[in-house]
């Protein structure tokens, strides 16, 4: 046997065994009640989160976090990293810290990163602070001044309500700095709306162009069947689910809890939100692995950001119930958290889909960029009471499909 056939055997040999430990791992968490499950995620939540909270609530977030890049990086990216961790893991934590504190083992550990949060807030935005954040700097920064923002529309009663009068300003006066950046042509729009929303809901004076025009460019770019173009054109990744829908999503609510004017938009994205989960649902191997299309890979499970946000809203179509969802979330998350290399010796996360693969990332991914991988757990904001995180394990569509059972017809929508 030559050397070429030799290594395409060993590839073949690896494939082989990793797929059918994924099988089995699948296999053996059918088992786990769902009481398991949720502490299952909230701990993951908390691995994920607890070295930037930390660090960060003690002014130290810039001298602790490494910053890894991948080969590609467009610079040393040290100037946007500390917002993007923040800021990201801060909107995908949010839910679970808006149920508040409770004299359970979870609200009380919930009431510890309550008041993590808010000494970071207050931390990212005091101009004297070590650790206070680039909003103005390059234009990366408007990108994670949205996903603050989003934060804080996510959790007002936690994030936004406690703070005190001076720290209030520093947090409007860093989102009305974005201002300064221009967004591109394509998703980033929304970013400029999103900082706009947060402004409009808790301060005044928004900029009602940047506010209204992601909105009315994401209505020429609607492309049918829940989809949407990343600008005009249409792109195969997970762009419709890191931002497009989710944004839409809470730009529209918090609109449509001012006046009456968006409520038929409102009404028109939840029904295509909720079509582009059920495609995502269905994305979901029975082993819980999904295909590695398109950009931004790095953010490993916050592609299904959008999944996560419709099951926390209650939105999930009449065929999916809210158990097969957690069930194929469970299984994709633990795969990913589990595998060596996606954290380094000190907790930080790696750049990696699974595992540490530092070539998947793109020139504009550093350490800061994978916490978007937090998006995945919006249904934390359910309580523990709910049948989402009560009902028994349910498989999920493609678990049914490829065990030889039936499942509803897929259709299209408009």
């Amino acid at each position: 046997m030559n050397n070429y056939l030799k290594k395409v055997f060993l590839l073949g040999a690896v494939f082989f065994v990793s797929i059918n430990n994924l099988c089995a791992q699948s296999k053996k968490l059918q088992k786990d009640s769902p009481a398991k499950v949720r502490e299952f995620f909230v701990s993951s939540l908390i691995k994920i989160g607890d070295p930037v909270l930390t660090a960060l609530s003690k002014n130290q977030l810039k001298e602790l976090m490494p910053v890894e890049k991948s080969p590609g990086a467009w610079d040393e990216r040290t100037h946007v990293t500390y917002l993007e961790a923040f800021g990201r893991l801060l909107s995908g934590m949010a839910p679970w810290l808006e149920l508040g504190a409770d004299a359970t083992a979870e609200g009380k550990l919930r009431a510890k990163y309550i008041d993590l949060a808010q000494k970071c807030i207050h931390n990212a935005t005091d101009p004297n602070a070590p650790d206070f954040m680039n909003f103005v700097k390059d234009k990366q920064p408007l990108v994670d001044a949205a996903f603050f923002a989003q934060a804080l529309l996510r959790a007002p009663k936690q994030l936004w309500e406690p703070l005190d009068a001076i720290t209030k300003e520093n947090v409007i006066k860093a989102l009305k700095s974005s201002r300064v950046i221009k967004p591109y042509q394509s998703n980033w729009l929304l970013f400029a709306s999103m900082v706009e929303t947060a402004i409009l809901k808790f301060d005044k004076e928004e900029d009602k162009e940047r506010l209204n025009n992601a909105l009315e460019e994401h209505k020429k770019w609607y492309l049918g069947d829940g989809t949407f173009g990343d600008g005009p054109d249409f792109h195969w990744d997970y762009y419709n689910s890191f931002v497009i829908h989710p944004m839409q999503l809470d730009i529209l609510k918090t609109l449509n809890e001012k006046n009456d004017n968006h409520k038929e938009g409102f009404k028109t994205e939840i029904d295509r939100a909720r079509r582009y989960a059920a495609i995502q649902e269905r994305l979901i191997s029975p082993d819980g692995t999904y295909p590695p299309i398109g950009r931004s890979l790095a953010y490993r499970f916050g592609a299904f950001q959008l999944l996560s946000q419709i099951a926390l809203w209650k939105e999930l179509p009449k065929e999916i119930t809210p158990a097969q969802v957690r069930s194929a979330l469970y299984t994709m998350i633990h795969n990913q958290m589990n595998v060596s290399g996606t954290f380094n010796k000190n907790g930080w996360l790696q750049i990696g889909l699974y595992g540490h693969q530092p070539n998947i990332g793109e020139g504009y991914i550093s350490t800061g960029s994978l916490y978007l991988c937090a998006q995945a757990f919006l249904v934390l904001g359910l309580p523990a009471t709910d049948s989402f995180w009560s009902d028994g394990y349910q498989p999920w569509t493609q678990k049914k499909i490829w065990s030889g059972q039936e499942i509803a017809i897929d259709h299209a929508s408009k």
